[in-house]
């Protein structure tokens, strides 16, 4: 495996400096200042590499920007309405601009309005480290009573519905704007002054779009990019939907093995995969991680390391970020079939043998709590999260680079 470590670029808290002292061999990240629908130039590209393999003195770090995360898909593309093909065509440039940097790995999502959603963004533990979390109930007071959203009520179980109410009317001014601010990190350039008035228009612009169709333009947009990401030698991840169950009334369609199933089987080619991300799937209990890794590991170009803990025996229901390896998925059970993945693509003679791994997310813990990192992404917890993956693929016998 090879270990990658996700940055956001100068503004980051964690440094470069910082990346190479954790141990990890490579980056991560993506050119968020660049709209979804815009093309990236290659002298962006090429910028953001150059503050990559430099450390604060100006030596050279030894890091790459080995992955693309994320190339975002335009909201045009996903409805396709108004200059959906421009869209299109700016994604094909900038395949081609990510090709010629010699950057192979390109991961995305097609997850309507959200990227992802909690509603505790610093939940603290009984050790006093702190994680993201997600409420079902606080949700839905939020989509029924903050957003109003038309029909809500008839989205949640009726038992949800009146906790949801009780718990929204017991809830201070800063309560709900906490929940507010927890929501809307999820949303790409998003931030605390998102009114509720723009939030909505998001939604409404999916209105008439069911899964069906989602499905149907997941498929489309494969059509036109896969053949292109082929021939430049790129591959292509799709990245499951956080968290895999429907919010918001908006429709799922990287949820579980058999919507994973389908997005490879829909644009058969070496370019079309999907990225592995045991904390998105693992909130829904019918994922077997390690099955999905044995079953569809070939088509696996990158993976998420995380876990979670689900607090109740209801899907959905409420979770927290565990450490790595202590949530509810085997993360021992999925290494192992990621290492067994590994050892026959090698026998295959593939030249993609080592799939790059990032620790997803970590707990504030020690130093993190003074620095205020971007949600989910501390550096002593990740550092932390790194070192407990490194060590159990190096006790099974594997080859981590």
């Amino acid at each position: 495996m090879k270990q990658t470590w996700r940055w956001f670029g100068p503004h980051d808290v964690v440094s470069i400096d910082e990346i190479v002292q954790a141990g990890a061999t490579g980056v991560v990240s993506a050119l968020h200042h660049i709209p979804a629908g815009e093309a990236w130039a290659g002298r962006e590209i090429a910028k953001r590499q150059g503050e990559i393999a430099r450390r604060a003195d100006g030596s050279a770090s030894g890091l790459a920007w080995d992955v693309v995360e994320s190339l975002p898909v335009a909201e045009e593309i996903k409805i396709q309405s108004g200059d959906w093909r421009r869209c299109i065509e700016n994604y094909l440039t900038s395949l081609e601009n990510i090709a010629s940097a010699g950057i192979a790995v390109v991961c995305y999502n097609f997850m309507p309005v959200l990227d992802w959603t909690r509603t505790q963004l610093s939940y603290e533990l009984p050790t006093g480290a702190r994680c993201m979390r997600f409420d079902f109930i606080d949700f839905a007071a939020f989509d029924i009573c903050i957003l109003e959203r038309d029909g809500a009520d008839r989205d949640f179980p009726e038992d949800v519905v009146e906790q949801a109410r009780a718990r929204h009317a017991g809830m201070s001014d800063a309560a709900r704007q906490h929940l507010l601010h927890a929501i809307v990190a999820g949303l790409p350039g998003a931030n605390q002054s998102l009114s509720m008035t723009q939030l909505r228009e998001l939604l409404a612009a999916y209105r008439d779009i069911d899964r069906d169709a989602m499905i149907k333009h997941h498929h489309d947009f494969l059509a036109e990019v896969a053949p292109t990401a082929e021939r430049l030698g790129l591959r292509l991840c799709c990245h499951p939907d956080d968290p895999p169950f429907p919010l918001l009334g908006l429709p799922r369609i990287a949820s579980t093995e058999a919507d994973y199933a389908r997005i490879v089987a829909a644009a058969p080619s070496p370019a079309n995969g999907v990225a592995l991300c045991s904390g998105s799937l693992g909130v829904n209990p019918e994922n077997d991680l390690p099955g999905m890794m044995r079953r569809l590991g070939a088509h696996v170009h990158f993976l998420h390391l995380r876990n979670v803990r689900r607090e109740e025996q209801r899907f959905p229901g409420a979770f927290h970020e565990a450490a790595h390896l202590e949530g509810d998925t085997d993360m021992v059970a999925l290494l192992k079939a990621v290492l067994e993945e590994e050892t026959r693509r090698k026998a295959q003679g593939r030249a993609d043998w080592s799939i790059p791994m990032r620790p997803d997310h970590g707990h504030e813990i020690a130093d993190d709590r003074n620095r205020s990192p971007q949600p989910g992404y501390p550096l002593i917890g990740r550092l932390r999260g790194l070192a407990e993956l490194r060590g159990v693929a190096i006790g099974l016998g594997g080859d981590v680079q």
